[in-house]
């Protein structure tokens, strides 16, 4: 007589696990609908190309995920595109995230990076709006208080905001606003201004070189939304005496790095050809 023999430990899963410990079916499920956001249409072969995965496995990974909602098969088109469920799930992300509570750590450790002031400010008509700031330490520092307002042409911020805009939309900011002359060296004719401007797009980054304030210079960089709008930007500023022209670079590229990480946070996403930092870098 044969006698059944009895299982030890956990019951085997249905699914099955990978070498990291994680569900591989779950791994690929999300994966796939990462995928799907990304791209925001997709055909069914273009997905399974771009996650190496067979057609059929991927075929049933999204009628999973329609099944519960977070991708939507387009019957016209026949492609695959993000669902209601999806959207709900990031809306209660985005109602949790608050842009001056999440950059308030990236700005610390921008001033401590730089050793100078980290601003953040939102855009309102032709001026920007200081929400935030981390203080430096160093006795001589620039300050500015929660809701002070600068005009967008001679502030680092601003100057990062417009520069992300296209050109059209920008002139009808200055042509509401103007370009008032602060210092000497504030850039006033449209000419100086616009080339400034690409210059900011081509480093990822701007520069005010006391444009704004005898003595104190700036760098920004902008921070984008969901819909790959400019909705902020970071910058630090202090004393022009810091600000020589070898350092100048170096700070410029960290002050992008943090817009770039603030972007992230929030949810936000850079137009196509803007170079953003990905969460996990």
């Amino acid at each position: 007589m044969s006698t059944q023999k009895r299982q030890r430990g956990r019951p085997r899963s249905q699914f099955r696990e990978s070498s990291a410990g994680t569900l591989q079916s779950l791994d690929r499920a999300l994966g796939l609908l990462g995928a799907v956001a990304r791209s925001e249409r997709a055909t069914l072969t273009d997905l399974s190309l771009s996650m190496g995965v067979p057609t059929a496995t991927t075929h049933r990974i999204l009628t999973t995920l329609q099944k519960h909602g977070f991708v939507t098969f387009d019957e016209d088109r026949q492609d695959w595109i993000i669902g209601i469920e999806a959207y709900r799930i990031g809306i209660s992300f985005m109602n949790r995230t608050n842009l001056t509570e999440v950059s308030r750590p990236v700005m610390r450790s921008l001033m401590e990076k730089t050793g100078e002031t980290a601003n953040l400010a939102i855009p309102d008509g032709g001026e920007v709006v200081f929400v935030g700031q981390v203080e430096t330490l160093n006795p001589i520092r620039a300050f500015f208080a929660r809701g002070t307002r600068t005009s967008m042409h001679a502030s680092g911020t601003g100057k990062a905001i417009l520069a992300a805009l296209p050109d059209d939309r920008t002139r009808k900011i200055l042509m509401a606003s103007g370009l008032t002359p602060f210092t000497d060296n504030t850039l006033v004719t449209p000419a100086d201004f616009f080339a400034d401007l690409e210059k900011t797009r081509e480093r990822g980054w701007s520069y005010d070189r006391e444009e704004r304030y005898l003595g104190m210079s700036c760098i920004g960089s902008v921070i984008y939304d969901e819909h790959h709008e400019p909705c902020g930007g970071v910058s630090i500023s202090g004393p022009s005496t810091r600000f020589d022209d070898l350092r100048v670079p170096e700070l410029g590229a960290t002050v992008a790095e943090a817009a770039a990480e603030i972007t992230v946070l929030i949810g936000g996403r850079a137009p196509s050809g803007h170079l953003t930092r990905e969460a996990g870098e």
